[in-house]
C-alpha cells in the first residue's frame, strides 16, 4: 500500500504528509476500497494543460486530472496530476486556505477512483457533498474558511 507525492516543476507545500496519506487511506476504507499504488503529481498549469491536450484532447486549464489504472474492482491504482497554480487560484477565488482547497482536490481525485462522477449537476453535486465529508475526516487543524 503506497501513496507517493511528487512535484514536477513546482512545489506544492504539502504538509502533515503522513497524516494526509492516513485520510486518504481512510477516505479510501470507508468507500470499500484498499489503496495499493496511489500517486499524487503536483506540478504547473502547463505541465497539466500538455497532459490535458495529449491525452484527453482538451484545450483547457483544470485543477486535477486522474488516471486509473486500477485492475480490481475494489482496488485503487492510479497517478492523479494536480495543478499547484489552479489550486492556489481556486482557494482564492472561493475565499479558502490553499491547504483546504489541496486537501478537497487530493480527496475530489481519490473520489474519481472510488467511482464518482461530476459530468452533470446532480453528480457535481453528489462530488462535492463526499469532498465535504472527506474533508470533515481531517484533523480539525485544518482553518476554515481563511485565506493563505
Amino acid at each position: 500500500m503506497a501513496i507517493n507525492f511528487f512535484e514536477e516543476e513546482i512545489k506544492s507545500s504539502l504538509t502533515e504528509r503522513r497524516q494526509v496519506k492516513a485520510w486518504i487511506k481512510q477516505i479510501a476504507t470507508n468507500k470499500g476500497f484498499k489503496v495499493n499504488t496511489l500517486n499524487y503529481i503536483f506540478c504547473t498549469d502547463d505541465y497539466l494543460l500538455d497532459i490535458n491536450v495529449n491525452y484527453l484532447n482538451h484545450d483547457t486549464f483544470t485543477d486535477i486530472v486522474t488516471f486509473d489504472q486500477s485492475e480490481k474492482d475494489t482496488e485503487i491504482e492510479g497517478d492523479i496530476y494536480i495543478s499547484v497554480e489552479r489550486v492556489k487560484e481556486n482557494a482564492k477565488n472561493l475565499n479558502t486556505s490553499y491547504k483546504e482547497e489541496l486537501l478537497r482536490v487530493l480527496a475530489h481525485g481519490l473520489l474519481h477512483l472510488c467511482g464518482y462522477k461530476d459530468k452533470t449537476e446532480n453528480e457535481k453535486k453528489e462530488m462535492r457533498n463526499e469532498e465535504n465529508i472527506s474533508l470533515s475526516l481531517y484533523s480539525p487543524t485544518v482553518p476554515r474558511g481563511t485565506v493563505n
